[in-house]
């Protein structure tokens, strides 16, 4: 999976979760848990998410780099 679309696994993954999210005013190294309001359940439903879309393991040493845009979408490239 290139990075582009890995980044759209993740926008569209956390759009499920929170339906209004402005992608627009988070950059790419900004924490979205933050920006976005996530808690802990979101934050780990987001993970399920992604590991079964990407089709790849994602473990709990891998969460903080799903804490941005850009450090997820570079783990799932890496990944899958």
């Amino acid at each position: 999976m290139n990075h582009d679309r890995a980044l759209d696994l993740v926008k569209d993954a956390l759009t499920e979760i929170v339906p209004d999210a402005d992608f627009t005013a988070i950059g790419p190294e900004t924490d979205y848990r933050d920006a976005l309001d996530l808690d802990s359940l979101d934050f780990l439903t987001l993970v399920e998410r992604l590991s079964d879309r990407a089709g790849c393991r994602i473990e709990e040493d891998d969460y903080p780099r799903l804490s941005t845009l850009a450090g997820a979408a570079a783990l799932l490239a890496e990944r899958s």
